[in-house]
């Protein structure tokens, strides 16, 4: 009988436990997938080009590249910590493009992420516009890129604005999307390589590296000479990642060959 007790106190043990079960976990709802996700990039987005522009507006002479470096890598890795959770902190279409390829998220959410980043550059560049004085934001031309003016320094930009955004691209995708080299550091990582793609390339094309950087600043000050470069430069250099880790670098649930 003994033993018998034994066996049944051990067996309701268990029930009496002290220790609760964790909740069921609430699936998310639709707002939670679909609108929060573009908030998160619209917010984001308007706030890193909102600091990056005024960076450059107001950028003093004696600094040189260090200011807006150090500005557009600290802001970038400052908002991707806080969005991560919410959209992935893509902020940057070259990125989103990069990210969907190598199976990152949906195809449904692509074009929303694309627009929502758009719309945030220009509410950032219009409330750079709004922040700065008018003579600081005209010499600036907004903060466009207006650094091109020869033809003859289009290829050397073109070339930058592709092998900097493959960079970044792929610190992106190695840091955030692929399972056997995802780091909690991402968002230093991405800061830094901002950082010093700016302070590398900085007067070669002004290292854009973002359509949506870039769209913002030429809509509010309409300064539009050589846009074209800081969309098929980024583009390019984010599709270029995207191959790279989609056919070599990526885990075996990405890479597309010798799995």
């Amino acid at each position: 009988m003994a033993d018998e007790k034994m066996e049944m106190g051990e067996v309701g043990a268990p029930l009496m436990s002290s220790e609760s079960k964790p909740p069921p976990v609430r699936p998310p709802n639709k707002f939670e997938r679909l609108f929060q996700p573009c908030l998160g990039e619209l917010v984001g987005t308007t706030f890193f080009v909102f600091i990056g522009c005024v960076s450059v507006i107001e950028n003093v002479e004696s600094t040189g590249r260090l200011q807006p470096a150090l500005v557009h890598g600290l802001a970038v890795a400052v908002m991707v910590a806080c969005m991560a959770e919410i959209s992935g902190a893509h902020f940057n279409p070259p990125f989103t493009l990069a990210i969907y390829l190598c199976g990152g998220m949906e195809m449904n959410m692509v074009a929303p992420y694309l627009a929502s980043q758009l719309v945030g550059g220009v509410l950032g560049a219009a409330m750079a516009k709004a922040m700065t004085s008018r003579d600081n934001f005209a010499k600036a031309h907004g903060a466009a890129f207006a650094l091109l003016q020869p033809d003859s320094e289009i290829g050397g930009a073109v070339f930058g604005e592709v092998a900097m955004t493959c960079l970044v691209t792929m610190v992106v995708l190695l840091g955030a999307v692929n399972a056997k080299t995802r780091s909690p550091m991402v968002p230093f990582m991405v800061g830094c390589t901002v950082i010093v793609t700016i302070l590398a390339g900085g007067d070669v094309s002004g290292t854009c590296l973002n359509p949506a950087r870039a769209f913002g600043p030429a809509i509010v000050s309409n300064y539009w000479d050589y846009h074209w470069v800081y969309w098929v430069g980024p583009i390019t250099g984010g599709l270029i990642a995207a191959a790279l880790v989609r056919l070599l670098l990526g885990d075996r649930k990405i890479r597309l060959i010798l799995k």
